[in-house]
């Protein structure tokens, strides 16, 4: 009974979490109006962290950092590099384009998984991959030259650098059994501070502290970064990585449509077309399939 209420709390904190990402991507474009991309995601990130550490404090949760080298090298994956190099994809490229390509995520984060957590991967997931991958080709439509080959790149390792962190947080709390709200505090302290450093060094415009900045910055440091990111480790800790992290192809999806709607960036043809392999590969991984037919 408790295992089944711990699989459906981790079902519905992966729903809450893909609602939440996919309109932050929106909001990751329109701030882009009023600051520089690493300004950003530092001042995002140091006071999500900053907010967590005081929530640790009421909630008398433990503060002691998890074992470091793990905590270390989660942080600089999943918070510094994902979304840095995100947000910078965003700077030349649109945003539904954007997503899709930094969604890739699952491909190595199943492979990363396999290779270092022993997780091989059930026929199904394989099938999930294949159509995702099938859609995501769609979208970046090499045919059609691959558009911003920046913001391309630089979207597609953001991808990689989650993979690395879905895989280092799913080994941390197999190995270590962290508090997830202390460790989602410190690898994201440890990201913030490397995204700081980033800022520092590089140029970018002045921030433009406007209504609208700071409404962006309220959403995405309470919502897309203290509360999702919890919810997201809770998700890693009690599904398979394979099935948390394909699944999470649904927001790059949801994005895409909110995109169209809130800032007119209409898909392309190839683009639905990707749309459409990518939520075939979510039911192919869910094994939604074959309980209905039982």
């Amino acid at each position: 009974m408790n295992e089944a209420r711990a699989s459906t709390g981790a079902v519905v904190a992966l729903g809450a979490t893909v609602v939440i990402w996919a309109f932050s991507w929106i909001v990751m474009k329109l701030v882009l109006r009023y600051a520089g991309p690493f300004d950003f995601c530092a001042l995002r990130y140091l006071i999500g962290a900053a907010l967590l550490f005081v929530v640790l404090v009421v909630m008398r949760r433990p503060l002691a950092c998890p074992p470091l080298g793990g905590t270390i090298v989660t942080g600089l994956a999943q918070t510094a590099a994902f979304q840095g190099l995100g947000q910078f994809a965003l700077t030349s490229g649109g945003t539904g384009h954007v997503v899709l390509l930094a969604y890739a995520m699952p491909f190595w984060a199943v492979l990363l998984a396999w290779l270092l957590l022993g997780e091989r991967p059930l026929r199904r997931h394989w099938i999930g991959l294949a159509l995702a991958a099938t859609g995501l080709t769609f979208v970046i439509a090499p045919w059609n030259g691959l558009g911003n080959p920046v913001s391309t790149a630089f979207a597609l390792l953001g991808g990689m650098c989650w993979a690395l962190g879905t895989v280092t947080s799913k080994r941390m709390f197999q190995r270590h059994q962290p508090d997830p709200l202390t460790f989602t505090a410190w690898q994201m302290a440890f990201g913030a501070v490397a995204l700081g450093v980033v800022a520092v060094l590089v140029p970018q415009r002045s921030i433009d502290w406007s209504p609208t900045f700071i409404a962006g910055l309220a959403y995405s440091v309470i919502l897309a970064t203290s509360l999702a990111w919890t919810l997201w480790l809770l998700v890693v800790r009690r599904l398979p990585t394979a099935v948390a992290s394909v699944s999470s192809l649904a927001v790059p999806v949801i994005s895409v449509l909110m995109a169209w709607v809130v800032l007119h960036e209409k898909p392309t043809n190839s683009e639905w077309l990707g749309m459409a392999f990518i939520v075939a590969g979510l039911v192919a991984v869910s094994g939604i399939a074959s309980t209905l037919r039982r």
